[in-house]
C-alpha cells in the first residue's frame, strides 16, 4: 500500500475508492449474471455483457471521482486547509461507496419486480414511501433483510474498523508533493477523468445504446451499472416537457372526445379495457399478408422536389410520385430524425418532450408496428448505414420489437465510408442482400431501411450522377446523390421475386431546416411518399396527410388487421373531408392544421391558443379567427400524446389479435368503403 501511495501522492485515497466501486460493480454483475443464467444462455453474450460494463464502469467512477481527484492534487496537504478537505473528502467518499453498494444490492428485488436495473420508477416512487416500505415489507422479507446486513457489514468497515474505517486509514498520514508536480497531476487527472467521462473516441459520449447488445432488455441492463442506470434515467426525466403543463389546459374527457371524433374508427371498434383509442382496424388488402419495408429518407423534404413545388434535385422520385401511389400533400410531424422514426414505426403524436426513442417510460413495451409484426412471425430488423447507437435507436428498436439490427459493423462491403457511415447504395445493397436471403428463407419481414448520405458534411461517393451545383459538398448534391442512390435500388428491387410479396413506402424522416418566421415554418414539413410495390395501382392522392398515417397504411396495405392504439388514417380508406389534418411539432411549438389551411398554434406557457390560415402556394401565413370546434381539435390533438405518454396508453400487449376473433364472433366489426389504391 505504501507503495501505490508513493506513486498515486494525494489521489491515492481517490484511486482505491475507484477500485473498490469497480469491484462492487463486477462482483453484483457477476451474481446477477449467475442468477439470470438461463436468460444469459451462453458465454458470447458473458463477452458483451463484460466488454460493455468496461465502459459503462469507467464513466460512472470518472463522473464520481473526478472532482474529488482533481481537488485532491491541490487540497489533500499537511496544513489547516488540507485537514478540513480531509473531513470532506472522507465523508464523500464514505458516502458514495455506501450509495453505489446500496443500488447493486436492491437491484435483486427491483429485477424481481420489473425485470430491469432501477431506473425512472426507482425516482419516482421515492415520493411515495408509504406504499413502497408496505410493498418491501409484505413481499421480500428475505432481501430486506440480506441487504440490511450486507450494508451494515459495510457501514462498520468503512466507518468504524479499527477505529476509523477504512477509509479513514486511507487518508492518513502527509501527502507531500511538490506544487509544480501538483499542476501536472491535476492536469493528467482532468484530462484522463473527461475522457473516462465520456468513454468513447466518437462522436457522442457513451449511452446505453452504444452498449446494448440484445433484444432482452434484461441483458442490456446487466452490461450497466444501477448508479448509471438509475443517473441516466433522472437526465431522461429532466428532458421530459409535457404538453399537460406547457399548453393551456383542457380536461381529459374533451381531449378523448376530440381526438376520437378526429378518428375514422367505428365506436364499435374501440377495445375500451386497452385505452381511450386502442382500436380494431381490418386491412383493405385480403391476400396473403406481405412484407413491409419503409426507406426513411435523411432530411430529404419537399423542397428538393420538383413534382412537390421544389426544386430538380430528386428526379428519381419524381419518376416514382408517377409509378406509385404518392402523398402530394404529407407533412412530417416535426424536424428531427427520431421524430419522423416515432411517426412511421409507432404512430405517435409529436410533444415538445424528445420524442419516444429518447424517452424513458417508451425504452421497452411502448407498442411499435414492429412488436405487432414480431408477434405474428415476422423479422423485423433495422437498416442503418452508421452505428445504431446513435440517437438512442439501437435501445429503442431492441426494447420495442425490432429483433435484428443491421448496422455498419454487420457489412460486409462497403464502397464509401463517410463521417455518418456507409454511403446510400451500400445500405441499399445491403438491403437487397438482407431481402433476398429472407424471400428465399420464406420469411415474412417488415424492415425499416433509413439512409445517412444527406446530411452534413454531405460525403458522398462520386460518379453515377450529375451533381446539381458545385462545389461537390452542398446540400443539393447530397440530395441528389441519395435520390440517386434509392432509384438504383428501387429499380433492382422491380426485378427481383421479393418485389411483388412485399409493400414499400419512400418516405422523408423531415426536411434539411425548418426556418421561417412562423412558429412552425409549414411548408418545411411537407415531405415526399410513396407507396409501391405488389399490387399497389399508381395514383397521385392530394389529400392532406400526416406522417403518423403511415404506420397504419402500411398494414392496411399488407393485409395486416389488427387492435392497435395508433390514432393515424388507414388512407387506403375515404376519410372525410374535415378529419384530415396534419400535425407538426418544432420545439415547444405545435400545429395543427385541417385540409381548409386553417391552423391552431399552441405555445409554451401561453394560456392563448393561436389561430391561422396557410396559403400554400404563397407558403404565406395570416392571423385568423376560426370556430371553436376546430380549436378545440387541434388542442386535444396537440395534448393528446403526453396524456397518452403520461397514462401508460401506447404500452405494448402481449397479443394485438387476441379479441379479434371473439368480435368478429359477435359480428362487430366494421369495415369502411375502401378508396382506390
Amino acid at each position: 500500500m505504501n507503495i501505490l501511495k508513493k506513486i498515486f501522492g494525494p489521489i491515492y485515497p481517490v484511486i482505491l475508492s475507484a477500485f473498490t466501486l469497480f469491484v462492487i460493480f463486477n462482483l453484483s454483475r457477476i451474481i446477477l449474471c449467475i442468477w439470470q443464467w438461463p436468460r444469459v444462455e451462453s458465454f458470447d453474450n458473458i463477452l458483451n455483457i463484460f466488454s460493455g460494463s468496461l465502459r459503462v464502469d469507467m464513466s460512472s467512477i470518472c463522473y464520481a471521482l473526478i472532482l474529488p481527484a482533481f481537488l485532491s492534487c491541490f487540497l489533500l496537504t499537511s496544513n489547516r486547509i488540507g485537514g478540513i478537505f480531509k473531513i470532506i473528502l472522507r465523508l464523500y467518499l464514505t458516502l458514495l461507496i455506501l450509495a453505489v453498494l446500496f443500488l447493486e444490492v436492491t437491484t435483486i428485488p427491483f429485477i424481481q419486480e420489473y425485470d430491469l436495473r432501477p431506473n425512472r420508477l426507482f425516482i419516482e416512487y421515492l415520493v411515495y414511501p408509504k406504499e413502497v416500505v408496505s410493498m418491501l415489507i409484505t413481499g421480500y422479507k428475505l432481501e430486506i433483510f440480506l441487504c440490511s446486513l450486507i450494508m451494515a457489514l459495510m457501514i462498520y468497515l468503512l466507518v468504524f474498523y479499527k477505529k476509523g474505517g477504512l477509509i479513514g486509514k486511507l487518508l492518513q498520514g502527509n501527502f507531500k508533493l511538490h506544487f509544480v508536480k501538483r499542476f501536472i497531476l491535476a492536469f493528467f487527472v482532468l484530462a484522463f477523468g473527461i475522457l473516462g467521462c465520456r468513454a468513447s473516441l466518437e462522436h457522442r459520449p457513451l449511452n446505453p445504446a452504444l452498449v446494448a447488445f440484445s433484444t432482452d432488455a434484461l441483458l442490456n441492463d446487466l452490461t450497466l451499472n444501477s448508479a448509471y442506470s438509475l443517473g441516466f434515467a433522472a437526465m431522461q426525466m429532466s428532458d421530459e416537457v409535457s404538453a399537460i403543463k406547457l399548453y393551456p389546459k383542457m380536461a381529459e374527457g374533451e381531449v378523448i372526445a376530440n381526438v376520437k371524433a378526429l378518428s375514422n374508427v367505428s365506436e364499435d371498434n374501440f377495445i375500451k379495457e386497452y385505452g381511450p383509442m386502442w382500436a380494431y382496424r381490418e386491412a383493405s388488402f385480403k391476400g396473403e399478408p406481405k412484407n413491409i419495408v419503409i426507406l426513411l429518407l435523411e432530411s430529404h423534404g419537399a423542397q428538393f422536389v420538383k413534382s412537390l413545388g421544389g426544386i430538380d434535385a430528386s428526379p428519381n422520385i419524381d419518376k416514382f410520385i408517377n409509378e406509385g401511389w404518392a402523398m402530394t400533400n404529407l407533412y412530417a410531424t416535426g424536424t428531427r430524425s427520431v421524430r419522423g422514426i416515432e411517426a412511421v414505426t409507432t404512430g405517435f403524436t409529436p410533444t415538445p418532450a424528445r420524442a419516444v426513442v429518447k424517452l424513458g417510460k417508451s425504452q421497452h413495451d411502448f407498442f411499435t408496428i414492429a412488436d405487432l409484426l414480431a408477434k405474428r412471425g415476422y423479422v423485423t430488423q433495422f437498416i442503418y448505414g452508421g452505428e445504431s447507437h446513435f440517437d438512442n435507436m439501437k435501445t429503442f428498436f431492441l426494447g420495442n420489437g425490432f429483433n435484428d439490427i443491421k448496422d455498419l459493423p454487420t457489412f460486409e462491403k462497403t464502397s464509401f465510408i463517410g463521417s455518418w457511415g456507409a454511403c446510400d447504395e451500400d445500405l441499399y445493397n445491403k438491403a437487397d442482400s438482407e431481402f433476398t436471403r429472407m424471400h428465399k428463407e420464406g420469411k415474412k419481414f417488415m424492415s425499416l431501411v433509413f439512409s445517412s448520405s444527406n446530411h452534413t458534411p454531405f460525403e458522398y461517393p462520386k460518379g453515377g450522377f450529375t451533381p446539381y451545383n458545385s462545389p461537390d459538398a452542398t446540400v443539393e448534391n447530397s440530395v441528389k446523390y441519395a435520390d440517386y442512390a434509392l432509384g438504383k435500388f428501387i429499380e433492382k428491387a422491380k426485378k427481383s421475386e421479393y418485389w411483388q410479396d412485399t409493400v414499400f413506402v419512400i418516405v422523408a424522416d423531415h426536411d434539411a431546416r425548418a426556418y421561417g418566421n412562423f412558429e412552425v415554418p409549414i411548408e418545411h414539413f411537407h415531405i415526399p411518399a410513396i407507396f409501391m410495390g405488389g399490387d399497389i395501382k399508381k395514383r397521385q392522392d392530394n389529400r392532406l396527410a400526416s406522417q403518423i398515417d403511415i404506420a397504419p397504411t402500411l398494414l392496411s396495405l399488407a393485409g395486416i388487421s389488427a387492435i392497435t392504439p395508433m390514432i393515424g388514417h388507414d388512407l387506403t380508406l375515404d376519410i372525410p373531408e374535415d378529419k384530415l389534418r396534419a400535425l407538426m411539432q418544432r420545439d415547444k411549438y405545435f400545429a395543427y392544421m385541417n385540409s381548409k389551411g386553417e391552423v391552431v398554434l399552441l405555445r409554451p406557457q401561453d394560456s392563448k391558443i393561436g389561430t391561422f390560415k396557410y396559403n400554400k402556394e404563397k407558403h404565406e401565413v395570416t392571423q385568423a379567427t376560426l370556430s371553436p370546434k376546430i380549436v378545440d381539435k387541434g388542442h386535444a390533438i396537440g395534448l393528446w400524446g403526453s396524456l397518452s405518454y403520461m397514462n401508460n396508453w401506447y404500452q405494448a400487449k402481449d397479443s394485438y389479435e387476441k379479441k379479434i376473433n371473439k368480435r368478429k364472433k359477435g359480428g362487430g366489426i366494421v369495415n369502411p368503403k375502401s378508396a382506390s389504391i
